[in-house]
């Protein structure tokens, strides 16, 4: 089964709320995105957003510049569904973030969390890093959550790649300059710990 296979069946197969990586509210994104304070309509990409609330919540605080893109349609499709009519207001991408066109340097956000990890092979990574330094604006920035070391090796009956802190640094890159960071401890619905390594970088300026 491939990656998006896996995906459409995950949403297909399960309510949001018994996903391993569900949390009613994404509180750490939404704080490192609200200290930001950046304008209403500055452009926010959720990238693997899922079925997940951040959308809402960005929403309702008012963000006018928000794409939401997943590899799966169907969990697109929850998040739509749940949105109602102010689904109109977000745009969606169904694709795979280390293969899809995205505009250049047009994101002042690029919010990923539990996406990167499942990037398991070199070329994934690096795939995946030439799209975040096409479509995020010099200056902009990245809020990444990613499994840590002490995190279980495998997630949604898939393997990860877990990151340190200094793992993490070196793969992002020199145009990104580290901002925060910190460990936060997940529980899934099924009982699971997950200890997630949260970052906040900014993109140099003065880099192509």
């Amino acid at each position: 089964m491939n990656q998006k296979d896996h995906w459409e069946r995950a949403y297909s197969t399960k309510l949001p709320v018994k996903l391993g990586w569900y949390e009613p509210h994404l509180q750490t994104s939404l704080n490192r995105i609200k200290e930001i304070n950046l304008p209403k309509d500055a452009p926010i990409i959720d990238t693997g957003g899922g079925a997940s609330t951040l959308v809402d919540d960005l929403l309702e605080g008012g963000c006018r510049s928000i794409t939401v893109l997943d590899i799966s349609e169907q969990a697109l499709s929850v998040a739509k569904a749940r949105l109602g009519n102010r689904a109109d207001l977000v745009k969606w991408i169904v694709g795979d973030i280390t293969s899809v066109d995205l505009p250049t340097h047009h994101y002042e956000v690029w919010h990923d969390r539990a996406v990167f990890h499942f990037l398991t092979e070199p070329v994934q990574r690096r795939k995946y890093r030439d799209n975040l330094l096409n479509a995020l604006k010099p200056g902009g920035h990245l809020i990444i959550g990613t499994f840590a070391p002490e995190a279980p090796p495998r997630c949604s009956g898939l393997p990860v790649q877990r990151y340190s802190l200094e793992q993490l640094k070196r793969t992002m890159g020199g145009e990104f300059d580290l901002k925060r960071s910190h460990k936060e401890l997940h529980v899934t619905p099924g009982g699971v710990e997950q200890t997630y390594l949260y970052c906040h970088f900014r993109r140099e300026t003065d880099r192509p």
